[in-house]
């Protein structure tokens, strides 16, 4: 029976394989694009060409890199989000938002199924099947490579047989680039005692000159980037993108537990999201509460466990979110950072709330809200419990 299908289309070799195959099946086949950030003027034209050449009836892109950002990073900032203290969880959070824009698509055009690209043994097969089994349900869910347990070869083989001339060379390192960095997969990453060699990361150092950036933030939101204001908040990203690239800045490893039980481990090169959470979180120290910032970390660490465990739309992401919007009231200024090849250290920030210019006092120099007889006072109060279980049991002090 002729069906009306949605392919989550990338352009790669699954994707490709997936919408000639259901196109010579018969089906109405729409490929749909959606764009969070990763993708070049140059790879949508690209991919529109070839979604025509393997058979599409329609081909479209669905834009939404904005959303991504007001749904997705803006919360992640705030939160200062870094999976494993190491990763800035793109691929896991852009997946959720292709999911929705790709189910809100099917939806519209009333599609009788929607097909993706996922094998069966990573994350993404679960990121996209329950996003659309919750935000298009009753359309069923395609996927051809995962359960025709598909080799690489058996998909260009049908692509080269039916017209397609593929060339999907199977190369030593796979990435997924995204406005939130850039995933690198295979090689050297697969022996857990060997690092990626500079051949592996796709930006390399071309400025050794170290210099100064300067983020200015309000409210949490990146307002400015070296005294130049930005409106556009993706603008201002992709700008300390492209500054802190030219040092090679924000390579890493990073090994965790994937949704499906085993672990993984995944290559990086994330120079923006390193550099603006790392001036987030140095703004924070100096102007949130010390209670602030405890339960702010618990929140934002379950915020990103959540993106990375396909749980976004469960109802309590919200809710964090509100937590998280409502601590950045006050955390407003510029932030210096001093950035150099392959690294960068903080220097300092300017800001009107700034809680280190107390009028109280300034540590270890000279205190004016209180006496010595009150700080002594404090002391033995605060010693009591202390001196009380080791008056007990005076044989336990150490």
């Amino acid at each position: 029976m002729k069906k009306k299908i949605v392919v989550a289309f990338s352009g790669g070799l699954d994707t490709s394989y997936t919408v000639m195959r259901l196109a010579n099946e018969g089906n109405e086949v729409y490929a749909a694009c959606a764009n969070t950030g990763g993708f070049s003027e140059e790879q949508l034209k690209r991919n529109e060409e070839n979604a025509y050449r393997l058979g599409a009836k329609q081909y479209v892109t669905l834009d939404v890199t904005q959303e991504y950002y007001e749904k997705s990073l803006k919360y992640m900032i705030f939160g200062n989000v870094l999976r494993n203290n190491c990763y800035p969880i793109s691929v896991s959070s852009e997946r959720i938002f292709q999911a929705i824009a790709i189910a809100r698509y099917a939806r519209e055009i009333g599609a009788d199924a929607i097909a993706h690209g996922s094998t069966g043994a990573g994350n993404d097969q679960i990121r996209f099947d329950m996003t659309f089994l919750v935000m298009a349900p009753g359309t069923e869910i395609i996927t051809l490579t995962r359960d025709q347990a598909l080799t690489r070869q058996e998909e260009v083989d049908y692509l080269n047989e039916h017209g397609f001339a593929a060339d999907f060379t199977k190369l030593k390192y796979s990435y997924n680039v995204g406005i939130w960095g850039t995933s690198i997969c295979g090689g050297e990453i697969l022996d857990s005692a060997q690092g990626l060699p500079e051949e592996a990361y796709l930006k390399h150092v071309t400025n050794e000159n170290p210099t100064e950036l300067r983020i200015t933030f309000e409210k949490g939101e990146i307002t400015a980037v070296n005294g130049e204001s930005y409106d556009d908040k993706v603008a201002a990203i992709q700008k300390i993108e492209e500054i802190g690239a030219a040092y090679g800045i924000g390579r890493d490893c990073n090994v965790g537990d994937t949704i499906i039980g085993i672990k993984g481990r995944v290559g990086f090169e994330a120079a923006a999201p390193k550099l603006i959470i790392e001036a987030h979180r140095l703004l924070e120290k100096y102007t949130l509460s010390k209670w602030q910032q405890y339960w702010k970390d618990q929140v934002g660490n379950w915020y990103g466990m959540f993106l990375h465990e396909s749980q976004y739309l469960e109802p309590v992401m919200p809710d964090i979110e509100a937590m998280l919007t409502s601590s950045q009231r006050n955390v407003n200024g510029t932030v210096i950072l001093r950035l150099r090849p392959l690294g960068f250290e903080t220097v300092g920030v300017e800001s009107a709330d700034d809680l280190l210019k107390s009028k109280l006092g300034e540590y270890g120099e000279m205190q004016r809200g209180w006496t010595a007889d009150d700080a002594k006072g404090f002391i033995k109060v605060l010693s009591t419990p202390l001196r009380v279980y080791y008056g007990i049991h005076p044989d336990e002090k150490r």
